[in-house]
């Protein structure tokens, strides 16, 4: 076949491509050489391309062929990985043998094992079947392919779907727009055909896909955030919070009782009372009674089973309760009766538990305390109108801020691993336009009320356990091994004696005290940070198991039912079967839902607030491209390395963009090229290159 000019521009240009690719690679390798010190003189150095022929999952069944069933992950290559029990790695599907699989479904798979010519043990295979779509609807940019004349014919605009979901190769065809225009990000419910084309049609418009609005919106629903309540919700909250608060059977809590939280809270759920008891404490810990107004098995009741945790942003709160409940009747306000669920927990001189009350109680808060002003009442720093107002509780937060240095000191001794990582705080304007981004920053006050809230959900957990009540308790296992091998290994070569720790069975004592070596050294977000990756995630269950990074045995969330479902099931559950008499085994099914729900809406949320703080901070960056900023590296990856700047903002710098042939070496989290070598915490010079709103993230450059 003769070629024309044009296919010969191309052959050549791929030619050079490949040329290209291979004289990168050599780089690489003589690299890696220098590197280990291996002398290469005189010998000749080679690349062959290994691309997994002998391994490639064929259309017809092998002999050694396995079948099994997963979710299918995907990228926006076309190719994808499906999670398979048993196995030791993810099976890898090459773009061709997807089957029409998109991100989420579950597949099945036929797969085989084979050895690539550098001797690597890989794993192989193709989607046999989609046993269930994983996404039904998804949200991204409009874009229109304009009309042309073909042949005679003037063609119609085509209208496709670009999704903000990286993990999707996807691009759509709309068959029905709703109007929507080319640039607009939107929700799509897609059609999924025999021969695996996929449509769509647009079911809602969220606005110009560069806009704030329309991206907020857009995260809220990839997370499944439901923001409005049905009719029938809000009108079982509005006639539980209209009900009468009786004192019948309850206790009266008298004394200095108040609440203290950020000035912007709203759903103050928490109350705190102390007193002396000889050598030692009475706490009380006043928690608001959402029990008594959410009923059991009403549309309410399944909506707090849905939501699971209210999700908060820096402007807005999409909250678990309605407003009249968790804004009103349930909140602690400052003069006004409450229905609580008090747990009275007497300590000894040493801070440590000797006894947990549950008691039905009603509070009347004499001070709506906040953080900074407390805070400021500590450091001697508070004004004539802030010494005022508390004066009636000046004594009482004596004795509370002696309190929370014993439980301080408590926690250091169990082996409280305080990781300090930054936190932000989003300023907006009057327009909900971000304006600044500062690290956020902890006093005494949130630090005092955190060792309280801990030390009543220890209580509670060990007097359930005790008792045999069922409850949704609050664990988080040890790390796993290898994950733990590799941190201390990093910690070793940033000069730390890893020597005392057990890497089969770590004491949190020791992490701990390896933390505090690092603080000492100045070292510590870098270890903080490291440490965390090697952790497992927190979790609810309704099996009781130690909370490994408080260092606690006995541990459940009770503090906090206006705002998280596993703390309204724990109260549920203490009025009915501790209080009321009810069989525990009644509710242990309750409890295993409940903690099963609440730790899916966990992982949500998180989602969504990161995602929402990533895009205020990219719109608040992007009026400042090409400027130039000191910044802290944060994580290292094979693509590229993280960098945090002062005010908490990150972004990557990718390998492909740094001069030099770099190494990503994963045992030490570094980067190498020769002599220069990147690690974690090492302080940088990066240039603001790139503000993308749609996926949330910042591209810097190196300064040199």
């Amino acid at each position: 076949m003769k070629r024309t000019k044009k296919d010969l521009s191309r052959f050549s240009k791929r030619a050079a491509g490949s040329r290209r690719q291979k004289e990168r690679a050599l780089r690489e390798v003589r690299s890696m050489l220098e590197v280990g010190g291996v002398d290469y003189s005189g010998a000749k150095i080679g690349i062959s391309e290994d691309r997994g022929y002998s391994g490639r999952g064929a259309s017809r069944a092998r002999g050694d062929d396995l079948r099994a069933r997963g979710v299918f992950s995907g990228s926006k290559s076309g190719f994808g990985f499906v999670s398979v029990e048993g196995e030791a790695r993810d099976i890898f599907i090459p773009e061709d043998k997807t089957g029409g699989a998109i991100h989420g479904d579950l597949v099945e798979i036929v797969y085989h094992s084979y050895t690539s010519r550098f001797g690597e043990e890989k794993t192989e295979g193709r989607v046999a079947k989609i046993i269930e779509y994983g996404i039904t609807e998804l949200v991204g940019t409009v874009f229109v392919e304009r009309s042309r004349i073909k042949g005679k014919r003037r063609q119609p605009d085509r209208y496709f779907l670009l999704p903000d979901d990286t993990k999707l190769s996807i691009r759509p065809h709309i068959t029905d727009a709703m109007g929507a225009e080319d640039g607009d990000k939107a929700v799509v419910k897609l059609h999924r055909c025999a021969s695996h084309y996929i449509e769509c049609e647009v079911v809602a418009i969220l606005g110009d896909t560069f806009s704030l609005e329309a991206n907020y919106e857009a995260v809220l629903f990839e997370n499944g955030i439901t923001q409005d309540f049905t009719e029938k919700e809000l009108s079982e909250a509005r006639e539980a919070a209209a009900l009468e608060i009786s004192p019948e059977g309850r206790v009266r809590i008298g004394g200095s009782v108040l609440t203290i939280d950020g000035e912007d809270a709203k759903d103050l759920d928490d109350a705190i009372s102390l007193r002396r008891v000889g050598d030692g404490w009475r706490l009380g810990v006043h928690i608001a009674d959402v029990s008594s107004y959410v009923r059991e098995k009403t549309a309410l009741d399944r909506a707090v089973m849905a939501r699971g945790t209210s999700v908060y942003f820096a402007d807005k709160v999409v909250p678990m309760l309605p407003r009249e409940l968790s804004n009103g009747a349930c909140s602690l306000n400052a003069g006004e009766d409450k229905l609580t669920l008090s747990a009275i927990i007497t300590l000894d001189s040493r801070a440590e538990i000797v006894r947990t009350e549950l008691v039905p109680s009603i509070i009347s808060s004499k001070v709506r305390g906040v953080y900074s002003e407390v805070n400021s009442l500590f450091d001697g720093t508070a004004g004539k109108d802030i010494k005022e107002k508390y004066k009636s509780v000046l004594p009482t937060l004596r004795k509370m801020r002696e309190l929370y240095l014993l439980l301080r000191k408590k926690a250091e001794r169990r082996g409280y691993m305080e990781m300090e990582m930054p936190e932000a705080r989003v300023m907006l304007d009057a327009d909900g336009t971000p304006v600044g981004i500062v690290r956020r920053e902890r006093g005494d006050a949130e630090k005092m009320i955190e060792q309280f809230m801990l030390t009543a959900n220890e209580g509670v957990a060990r007097l359930l356990s005790e008792r045999g009540i069922p409850c949704v308790y609050r664990i988080h296992e040890p790390p796993p091994e290898e994950k733990l091998s590799d941190f201390l290994l990093f910690a070793h070569n940033l000069g730390l004696d890893t020597t005392g720790v057990n890497r089969e069975k770590p004491d949190p004592k020791e992490l701990s005290g390896l933390l505090a070596d690092a603080e000492e050294k100045g070292l510590s977000y870098p270890v903080s940070y490291s440490l965390l990756r090697s952790m497992s995630k927190a979790r609810y269950s309704e099996i009781r198991q130690s909370h490994f990074g408080l260092g606690l045995e006995y541990y459940c969330h009770f503090t906090s039912p206006i705002r998280r479902l596993s703390d309204l099931a724990t109260h549920r559950i203490i009025h009915r079967v501790l209080l009321e008499g009810k069989p525990a085994a009644a509710y242990a099914s309750y409890a295993k839902r409940a903690a099963r729900a609440a730790s899916d809406a966990e992982l949500r949320a998180l989602s969504a607030e990161r995602r929402i703080e990533d895009l205020y901070k990219v719109v608040y960056m992007s009026r400042q491209l090409g400027e130039s900023f000191d910044a802290t590296v944060s994580s290292i990856t094979s693509f590229g390395m993280f960098c945090t700047l002062e005010n908490t903002c990150e972004g990557l710098v990718p390998l492909s963009e740094m001069p030099g042939v770099f190494i990503f070496d994963e045992k030490n989290i570094a980067l190498r090229s020769g002599s220069v070598i990147y690690r974690l915490g090492d302080t940088v010079r990066v240039r603001l290159e790139e503000a993308d709103i749609i996926r949330g993230k910042l591209r810097f450059s190196l300064v040199y």
